[in-house]
């Protein structure tokens, strides 16, 4: 196939994985790359051969570029998403889509009039990892799902990140930050979310940075740094999650999804590999211990069955790819990150208002991958 040409608007800490990969594939040739720090975005087209250094607003106007790789930082993803479905782009943008709903919803309905296609990240869920266990759940490995837990605890970024004062602005947090990740496998895995409720909170009202270039700097806290959600699904599931920079240590597994027939451990949706384990009715152990929930001769391990288990961030647009030249839907799409945004808001939402949401957003799982996709 003819590949499909992309340009990157953003090279900060994440565009690293994203050039090393989509050079990579077959189906996606990076043409120009564009960031406010025009050094920054010539460094990583010498790296990386890529032809054209250009302005963010250059590139997302550019003849050559077909799709835009957006990797702004969150409060400025729909504004630069929209000028460039404007422009008649398809983009594929950093998660969130957008940190307000209304902004979302009108770069999802440009596109649409434009007749180009927007996708968001996270793209993990198409990994090895999250698609081994959305099979052992359409194959009836558990029975039908009947609850399930998520939980993302530490203690924040401002330990390791170079910058990361946006992290605890509106818009920031550990839900609009880390919450895709989960929101968005639980979804592929469950399915749509009908409702919502919450608690959240700010626990400090300011933040150090501890790591360089930073080191000493006190940041404000604009934003809930620990929020619990209750995750009502279209299915009937009942779901939780816990997304917090507030706490020390992690007890608790990534994901679990409790069946009628078993339990199945969902490796960590921030990664596209990892393990997968269930355990069975009828086994010598079914109570499993506290913790991470595992010990050994109570559960048995799943191999992974998929590729892409490695760091594969791109994959998504990858599929899209392939997706615009086949005519098919395209899986991490707009419409995924629109109601996994709608989900992560309505849990502030929830708190703030003190009652339970219904959500007038929705959609329905993404397709499957196959065991070879994209394998030529």
């Amino acid at each position: 196939m003819t590949p499909v040409r992309v340009g990157i608007v953003g090279l900060g800490n994440i565009s690293g994985i994203y050039l090393q990969n989509l050079t990579a594939y077959a189906a996606t040739e990076i043409v120009a790359v564009a960031d406010l720090d025009r050094s920054r975005a010539a460094q990583a087209a010498d790296k990386h051969g890529v032809p054209h250094v250009l302005s963010p607003d250059e590139l997302l106007s550019h003849p050559d570029v077909d799709l835009v790789l957006n990797l702004t930082i969150p409060k400025a993803h729909a504004a630069v998403a929209l000028a460039a479905v404007k422009n008649g782009k398809h983009v594929y943008s950093e998660k969130p889509l957008s940190i307000q709903r209304e902004d979302a919803r009108q770069v999802i309905e440009t596109a649409k009039a434009k007749g180009v296609r927007v996708g968001c990240a996270p793209d993990t869920f198409l990994g090895a990892g999250i698609q081994t266990c959305r099979r052992l759940i359409d194959e009836g490995a558990i029975g039908d799902p009947v609850a399930a837990n998520a939980f993302m605890l530490c203690r924040g970024h401002e330990t390791w990140h170079p910058s990361p004062a946006f992290y605890y602005e509106q818009g920031g947090g550990p839900m609009l930050d880390m919450g895709p990740y989960y929101v968005t496998a639980l979804i592929n895995l469950l399915g749509g979310i009908r409702r919502v409720t919450g608690s959240a909170r700010a626990t400090f009202p300011t933040r150090t940075i501890t790591s360089k270039p930073l080191n000493g700097t006190v940041i404000p806290v604009e934003t809930p740094t620990h929020l619990v959600g209750v995750l009502d699904f279209d299915s009937g599931v009942i779901g939780q999650i816990t997304t917090s920079f507030d706490v020390y240590g992690n007890p608790m597994p990534p994901i679990v999804i409790y069946g009628t027939e078993g339990t199945l451990y969902v490796p960590d949706p921030n990664g596209f590999g990892g393990e997968v384990f269930i355990s069975r009715r009828g086994g010598d152990k079914e109570n499993i211990t506290q913790g991470h929930g595992r010990r050994d001769g109570d559960i048995e391990g799943v191999p992974l069955k998929f590729g892409f288990a490695g760091n594969s961030r791109g994959v998504g647009v990858l599929d899209m790819a392939h997706a615009i030249v086949e005519n098919r839907p395209h899986r991490a799409s707009g419409d995924l990150a629109f109601h996994a945004l709608d989900v992560m808001l309505s849990v502030e939402d929830a708190s703030n208002q003190g009652r339970h949401i219904e959500l007038s957003s929705g959609v329905d799982r993404p397709a499957a991958m196959s065991e070879t996709e994209f394998a030529s």
